[in-house]
């Protein structure tokens, strides 16, 4: 049997743990039989759980799984009995992320997971009957369920894209092998013969797709790192920006190599920049705000600004 997703182990594991907790000294096989797994792979999962704690990792930093014959206990580490003190944010984030575990095979709908929850939407003043939406993009369902069929028939699916980072129009041909949705976006993860490699693909910026017809080879890498997760070439340039507090916000926005907070505020970053359009894009909208400090890898870029604001101003007729 191969192993389950990483993200669906994980759900799983978070969604055991509480129930455990709460049944100190429950049997493993009604563990196993309750979220309808094999005690091979229960005891798997448990494995996951003996790693989490928090940084030096001694043992009252770690979450403790005590076996004795066919029993389990889990007893949190000391952190756990600590108050959690969360920003409004933060607990509206944990909120959402967490409501859909209380769907999972094993959990009570009354248990400490949901007990848990029900006081994180209290203190944000949630009422019972108030649910969380959240936005995952405008994509049309009929070319979600597109990509879908594709990826999971192994088809190819030719598309009319445009690459906001290029700022370019293209017709490609992809081999979809995941749809997913993250930071608030449907995403597409495929082989492009355009590009002849990998690429993740915005469904919204899909302006059209057809299938081709044809059925393709190539198959996603699982063991690959995350595909959804920036990493830059070595061949990238990078250059050093100098922001003013009111544009730190780029720092936590885009991806950064370095980041130094100065002693009034101002933020040192070193960035990759993997197109010219985006960066003259993030530069007119920082105007003032933002300074080079090193272009090296990229002279072209001190001056980027500048000529953009000039094409900007001659379109409205402005010299």
């Amino acid at each position: 049997m191969s192993a389950p997703p990483a993200g669906d182990r994980m759900r799983r594991v978070l969604a055991m743990v509480p129930w455990i907790v709460a049944n100190p000294g429950v049997r493993l096989a009604d563990v196993a039989a309750r979220f309808e797994l094999d005690e091979k792979d229960l005891l798997s999962d448990l494995e996951v759980v003996y790693m989490v704690g928090l940084p030096p990792y001694s043992p009252d930093s770690l979450i403790d799984v005590v076996y004795e014959e066919d029993r389990v206990w889990i007893n949190y580490a000391d952190f756990f009995s600590r108050p959690l003190r969360l920003t409004p944010a933060q607990g509206l984030a944990l909120l959402a992320s967490t409501d859909a575990l209380l769907s999972l095979t094993g959990t009570e709908p009354d248990g400490p997971l949901a007990r848990a929850l029900q006081k994180v939407a209290s203190s944000l003043g949630m009422r019972d009957d108030e649910t969380v939406d959240v936005d995952l993009g405008s994509a049309e369902p009929a070319l979600l369920d597109l990509l879908r069929t594709a990826a999971s028939e192994g088809s190819e699916v030719e598309i009319d894209y445009y690459s906001y980072g290029r700022d370019e129009h293209s017709t490609r041909t992809i081999a979809p092998w995941r749809v997913l949705a993250s930071t608030g976006a449907w995403y597409v993860e495929a082989w492009c013969h355009l590009a002849e490699g990998e690429r993740i693909f915005r469904v919204d910026r899909i302006e059209a797709a057809r299938p081709t017809g044809r059925k393709s080879e190539l198959r996603a890498d699982d063991s690959a790192p995350d595909a959804l997760v920036f990493h830059p070439r070595r061949d990238d340039p990078r250059i050093t920006i100098r922001l003013e507090p009111e544009a730190a916000w780029v720092a936590d926005v885009y991806p950064c190599e370095s980041v130094t907070i100065e002693a009034d505020a101002r933020v040192t970053a070193t960035i990759v920049v993997t197109a010219l359009p985006w960066l003259e894009r993030l530069l007119v909208r920082l105007g003032p705000l933002v300074e080079m400090v090193d272009t090296s890898e990229l002279p072209e870029a001190s001056g980027l600004a500048a000529a953009a604001a000039r094409r900007l101003l001659r379109r409205y007729g402005i010299d």
